[in-house]
């Protein structure tokens, strides 16, 4: 399994902006040059984190956007859907589609959704508070 590009930008901006703060406004621009991501594709990534609701985003000259929630209530799940869509490992996931040619016959589709089931929990228990490096962890 491997993330788009995109949701691996993602990531890497929306942990730059939690690294900023809570209420810091920033821009497509500044965080293009902190991070390495292309202007044009930081760009587009603004606008799907907005539409999924994980940005709030104002124009204008004092412009920008924040983080629409704070960043312990972001997970990395709520950022890869937010790119990628929903998290399926397999079409066997999504019950709408049946353009496999073994569905008929394959005995392994029935637990497909237990394993996906396990992967998206565990990109749902990872917080955007600690891929930003701003979550200190306690180790006793």
């Amino acid at each position: 399994m491997r993330l788009s590009s995109l949701a691996d930008y993602a990531v890497v901006m929306m942990a730059a902006a939690a690294r900023h703060g809570a209420g810091s406004r920033l821009s497509a621009t500044a965080l293009s040059v902190e991070t390495g991501v292309p202007l044009p594709t930081a760009q587009k990534l603004v606008g799907r984190l907005a539409a999924a609701g994980l940005l709030r985003t104002q124009r204008g000259a004092a412009g920008g956007f924040v983080l629409a929630r704070a960043a312990e209530t972001i997970s990395l799940a709520d950022i890869v859907e937010a790119v990628d869509g929903p998290i399926a490992l397999t079409v066997c996931v999504d019950e709408a589609r049946h353009d496999c040619a073994l569905e008929g016959s394959c005995l392994v589709r029935p637990h497909w959704a237990v394993v996906n089931g396990a992967v998206r929990q565990a990109f749902a228990g990872v917080p955007l508070d600690r891929l930003a490096g701003v979550h200190e962890e306690v180790i006793a």
